[in-house]
This record gives structure tokens, C-alpha cells and sequence, in this order.
């Protein structure tokens, strides 16, 4: 009964969400577009960008944003899910941080790569100190990975909430990339600990 009274409540939130009605409205695979959105005003991060990979791309709406934004470029999208197929998407079913995944994005820009997002998070499990600390852990995955990767003018963008690793990430940017900065939009949920890091030019 319990858990019946949970899902109800999750629709009837979702039923009164404006992104998440206006995602259907444009088309999107989820409210989770207009978070990129934002970070895309703000930081102008697509300004000059040809390549790009999207991790944790499921269920798609970013890969969708980037469309309209790169015309005719590289899109890599991963994520463990399969997603439904997007024009102009390289998708890649699999786990980022397999090495056998890593080479097949390598290998298919064979070249430094302009930008390198993240929306990775773990499933949480309530405690929000426990949630911090392994989405932290793909943060600095994915950093690892974009240093390598990332062209020396690149820009790379990740999830990160907030609680005992967040001071670390930020320092561990800051050590890597020449500007940084933290952005939380306002189409992220108010009682959400997740925030954004916005890298931009390696060291």
C-alpha cells in the first residue's frame, strides 16, 4: 500500500512539473533538457564545437538538444540503457567506465573531442552522503577520461551533488582546467543536492 501511495505521488509531481510538461510539448525525451539548456545560455557551450560525447545519455533528451545546436558533426551518446534511435547519434550501449567503451568513442573521433558532458548519477539509495560520494566517483571518471580526450580549448560538464566529495571534485577541476565553475539551474528539482561543474580549458 505504501509503495502504491509512493508511485501516485511521483505521478501527481510529475503531472504538475512545468519541464516536465513543456519536454512533452517539444518533444523531448525528458525534462532533463532544459537543465542543459540552461547551461548552454549561460556558459555558451556550444559556441564552436564539433565533436561531442554524452554520458549517461539515456533517455536522450540531451543527444536531442545537441542536434539542433551541431549540424552535420560527431554525437557519441552512452549510457547502459538503449534509448530510442536519434538522427545524427552515434549511440554506444554500454558501461563508461569499461575501458573496451572508452576505446570505442577513441576510436570513433579519432581526434581530440570539443566537449564531453555528463549527466551520469548511480540509482541513490536515501543517503545523500552515499549518493555524493559514488556519482563523485563517476564525476572523476569522466574528468579522467576528458583530460585525455578533450582538445586543450575543450569544455567539459558534469553532475555532482553536493556533500562530502564536492570539494574535492571542485579542487581536482581546478588543478585540470583553466576556468571552473558550479551552476545549478533552475530546472533542477529545488530539493535536489545535484549541481553542475563547468570546465573549460585544460592546463
Amino acid at each position: 500500500m505504501k509503495k502504491n501511495k509512493i508511485s501516485k505521488n511521483w505521478i501527481n509531481k510529475q503531472r504538475r512539473d512545468f519541464y516536465v510538461r513543456q519536454s512533452k510539448i517539444e518533444g523531448f525525451n525528458s525534462r532533463a533538457v532544459y537543465k542543459l539548456k540552461e547551461i548552454d545560455e549561460k556558459f555558451k557551450i556550444f559556441k564552436n564545437i564539433n565533436s561531442v560525447v554524452d554520458l549517461g545519455a539515456a533517455p536522450g533528451s540531451w543527444s536531442q538538444y545537441m542536434t539542433s545546436k551541431i549540424k552535420s558533426e560527431k554525437i557519441v551518446s552512452i549510457d547502459l540503457l538503449k534509448f530510442e534511435k536519434i538522427k545524427n547519434i552515434h549511440q554506444i550501449v554500454g558501461d563508461f567506465t569499461d575501458q573496451s567503451c572508452k576505446n570505442r568513442i577513441r576510436n570513433y573521433f579519432e581526434k581530440k573531442i570539443d566537449l564531453i558532458v555528463s549527466d551520469m548519477a548511480v540509482n541513490t539509495i536515501g543517503n545523500k552522503n552515499i549518493d555524493s560520494i559514488v556519482t563523485g566517483d563517476l564525476c572523476l571518471e569522466a574528468m579522467n577520461f576528458a583530460t585525455e580526450e578533450l582538445d586543450k580549448k575543450g569544455t567539459f560538464i558534469s553532475k555532482i551533488f553536493m556533500g562530502s566529495s564536492f570539494n574535492e571534485i571542485v579542487a581536482e577541476a581546478k588543478r585540470l582546467f583553466k576556468s571552473v565553475r558550479v551552476y545549478k539551474p533552475a530546472a533542477s528539482r529545488k530539493n535536489s543536492k545535484e549541481t553542475f561543474i563547468i570546465c573549460k580549458i585544460l592546463k
